[in-house]
C-alpha cells in the first residue's frame, strides 16, 4: 500500500514515548502527517481510499508522514487502531463531508495514542491533564479541514491599519488584478516602544492558524492567503516565496487546486 512520502519512519515496534514531553512529540508528529494527508496530500489521499478495495486506514506517524493501510491483523494490536473502512464512503459524500467525517475519527484516534502512552506508563493525574492541555493548545484536524478556523484567520484582513512603526507589522504585496496577499516581516523598534507593542501585536494576530499545518501565527514569517477558501498559509508550508506571490494573480492552496482538477 502507498504512503504519503514513505512509511511511518521512527514507528517500529521499539518505538515507546515514555514521558509527557515525549508522547506529545509523538502527538505532533502523527497529527502532522494526517494534516498532509488531508490537506497538501489530499489528492494523492483520495485517489488511495477506493472503494473497491478492502477496509482501509489512515494511519499518521511520528515522522509526520501518513500511510493508507489495512488494520493490522494481531488481535488486540499493539496501538489502537485508527477508524476502519474510510474508503466506503468517499463515493456515497461531498468531498468536504467526507473529508471533515475522516478528520474527525482521526482527531479521536490521535487522542486515542496518545492517552494509551500515558495509561501504558503510569501518567498520574497531574501528567494526564498536563498532556491534555499541550494537546488543547492545537486546533484539531477537523477544525483545519472544515475551515472552522476561518473565521480566525479573517482576522488578519484587518491589520492594514496598523502603523508601519510597529514591530512585526504587515507588508502588502499588491497583485495585478488587486487581490492582496500579507507577507510578515520585522519592523525597526523606535526606542520608546517596548514590550507592550509586542505583546498587543502577538495578543491580535495569535489566533491566526495555518490552513496546513495548523499552528498560530509568529513573528518573521511570511503568509498567504488563498484567493478560493481564503485560509491562510504558512508560505513554507505551501512553498510559496514573497518573491513567487508577486507574480501570482490569484492564488490557490493545494487542497483547492486539487478540486479543480478532478472536478
Amino acid at each position: 500500500m502507498e504512503a504519503g512520502g514513505g512509511v511511518g519512519v521512527g514507528a517500529g515496534p521499539n518505538y515507546n514515548p515514555r514521558t509527557v514531553e515525549e508522547v506529545f512529540k509523538d502527538f505532533k508528529g502523527r497529527r502532522a502527517g494526517l494534516i498532509k494527508a488531508l490537506t497538501n496530500d489530499v489528492e494523492d489521499f483520495y485517489r488511495q481510499c477506493d472503494p473497491e478495495k478492502e477496509n482501509l486506514c489512515l494511519y499518521g506517524f511520528p515522522s509526520e508522514q501518513w500511510e493508507v493501510n489495512l488494520p493490522a491483523e494481531e488481535v488486540p494490536p499493539e496501538l489502537p487502531e485508527p477508524a476502519l473502512g474510510i474508503n466506503f464512503a468517499r463515493d456515497g459524500m461531498q468531498e468536504k463531508d467526507w473529508l471533515s467525517l475522516v478528520a474527525v475519527h482521526s482527531d479521536a484516534w490521535l487522542l486515542s495514542v496518545a492517552f494509551y502512552f500515558g495509561a501504558r506508563f503510569g501518567f498520574d493525574k497531574a501528567d494526564r491533564k498536563r498532556l491534555f492541555n499541550m494537546i488543547n493548545e492545537f486546533p484539531t484536524i477537523f477544525e483545519i479541514v472544515s475551515g472552522s478556523v476561518k473565521k480566525q484567520s479573517k482576522e488578519k484582513s484587518s491589520v492594514s491599519n496598523h502603523s508601519s512603526n510597529k514591530s512585526n507589522t504587515l507588508v502588502f504585496v499588491k497583485q495585478r488584478d488587486s487581490q492582496v496577499k500579507y507577507s510578515r516581516i520585522a519592523q525597526p523598534k523606535d526606542d520608546d516602544e517596548g514590550l507592550d507593542d509586542d505583546e498587543e501585536d502577538d495578543d491580535e494576530h495569535g489566533d491566526t492558524l495555518c490552513g496546513a499545518c495548523g499552528d498560530n501565527y509568529a513573528a518573521d514569517e511570511f503568509w498567504i492567503c488563498c484567493d478560493i477558501c481564503e485560509k491562510w498559509f504558512h508560505g513554507k508550508c505551501v512553498k510559496i516565496t514573497p518573491a513567487r506571490a508577486e507574480h501570482i494573480k490569484q492564488y490557490k492552496c493545494p487542497s483547492c487546486s486539487n478540486k479543480r482538477a478532478r472536478s
